[in-house]
């Protein structure tokens, strides 16, 4: 990757739609789990959303497609891909669900996979962790804000 922190990603229109299927995303785990809704907790405990929705997200952006995708793509099978999905982002992506099931329940943590599949997608796409952080800033800002207290 030559320029990491690149972010002309703005005029692609696939990562415009995958911005905007986070509203969809929270939706369709609401569906799955309705929350009891506290819309003011992330100002009430500020530090542990700006963690969860900030701080977090960059780091699991580093760990997993800075770190380990990008080494799985140094290897041939790891560029191999589908529709787009290489084996370097699935692997990626499911090391990213395991890591979850330290702090979610296991079918929760198995909600993740999409999202880092997008995440990563948006990654080798763009070559920068730029896009890949601001879709997961994106997501877990609005997660969080609903199932997160």
């Amino acid at each position: 990757m030559s320029t990491p922190t690149r972010i002309n990603f703005w005029p692609d229109k696939q990562f415009g739609v995958a911005f905007l299927a986070a509203p969809f995303f929270w939706a369709a785990l609401w569906w799955w789990s309705p929350p009891g809704l506290d819309g003011s907790w992330p100002w009430r405990e500020a530090a542990r959303f700006i963690a969860a929705a900030l701080v977090y997200p960059v780091l699991e952006e580093i760990v997993f497609r800075a770190g380990l995708q990008a080494f799985l793509r140094r290897y041939a099978r790891g560029r191999a891909s589908w529709s787009g999905i290489t084996l370097a982002n699935l692997g990626a992506s499911l090391a990213f669900v395991v890591a979850h099931l330290f702090t979610h329940d296991p079918l929760w943590a198995a909600a993740t996979l999409l999202p880092s599949l997008v995440f990563g997608y948006f990654f080798e796409r763009h070559d920068s962790l730029a896009s890949p952080i601001a879709l997961h800033v994106f997501y877990n800002a609005g997660y969080f804000w609903l199932f997160g207290h």
